[in-house]
């Protein structure tokens, strides 16, 4: 069984003018299974981030269904957590205080949430930090103190809307190695957002390009890329194969192809 399933979702919004409505995404039909890494992938404005919403439940479609597990999704709930562009840290809470803070909402007892905050700060590669101000961090720290929050809930599912957009590219590059071994090590469904066809190529395992308003989904490709990078370590030799810088191409010329209007093949 899939762990998320979208079948037939669109999304409309009334129009700034009072006049009519903006339709965001149109017959979108996506399923999300265990251990996968999805990366969406379109054009700016094409609905990217209004599916991870409808995914996360802030928003509900205007029609089709959203399932979780078989059943509807009805809001936000603890078995999705979500990695925002902007951190949304708390700053007048420390890094382990923001990294528990969803356990205490739920009213998980004080040692377990510290507990639990610690072991993913470890496993961000934070466990000196739990004790600093999130205004001492760098925004990669900050990043990675947004991630260790999302995984301390035990979600089944990330959703992660361009979580990288904002740093520089040693950095992203970092980062994008990092959510990968985390990805690997606690083997979460992830749904990742980015405008980056280099950065959604080396991390997915599945691909889906989207064309621009209404969004659809055009295409799907089930990816290695990520898989070569667990074998070898070397992420910049699997960014310079002739294999990657391939399908680069493919997948630039049907966006830049979308976005002019012309039919997907």
């Amino acid at each position: 069984m899939s762990v998320i399933s979208l079948n037939h979702v669109a999304m409309e919004f009334p129009s700034l003018e009072g006049i009519g409505s903006v339709r965001a995404l149109d017959d979108v039909n996506l399923e999300f299974h265990e251990n996968e890494f999805v990366v969406a992938l379109g054009a700016s404005g094409c609905g990217k981030t209004t599916l991870l919403n409808v995914i996360a439940g802030f928003l509900s479609p205007t029609s089709g269904e959203i399932l979780n597990k078989g059943l509807p999704v009805a809001g936000p709930g603890r078995d999705r957590g979500v990695v925002f562009q902007k951190h949304a840290l708390l700053p007048w809470l420390n890094v382990v205080e923001n990294t528990e803070f969803g356990l205490k909402l739920q009213g998980v007892a004080s040692d377990e949430r510290r507990a639990r905050a610690r072991a993913n700060l470890s496993l961000v590669g934070l466990s000196d930090f739990e004790r600093y101000p999130i205004y001492q961090l760098s925004g990669g720290m900050q990043q990675r103190v947004g991630l260790a929050r999302a995984l301390t809930c035990d979600p089944d599912m990330l959703l992660m809307d361009e979580p990288l957009g904002a740093l520089d590219a040693f950095t992203r590059e970092n980062m994008q190695e990092l959510i990968l071994d985390v990805w690997r090590k606690t083997q979460k469904v992830v749904f990742f957002i980015t405008h980056s066809v280099e950065e959604a190529l080396f991390m997915a395992t599945r691909l889906i390009v989207m064309s621009p308003r209404p969004g659809r989904i055009t295409h799907q490709y089930e990816l290695s890329f990520c898989d070569r990078f667990f074998e070898t370590g070397d992420a910049r030799s699997v960014k310079s194969s002739s294999e990657f810088i391939k399908m680069r191409e493919e997948i630039l010329s049907i966006i830049y192809g979308e976005e002019v209007g012309e039919q997907p093949p």
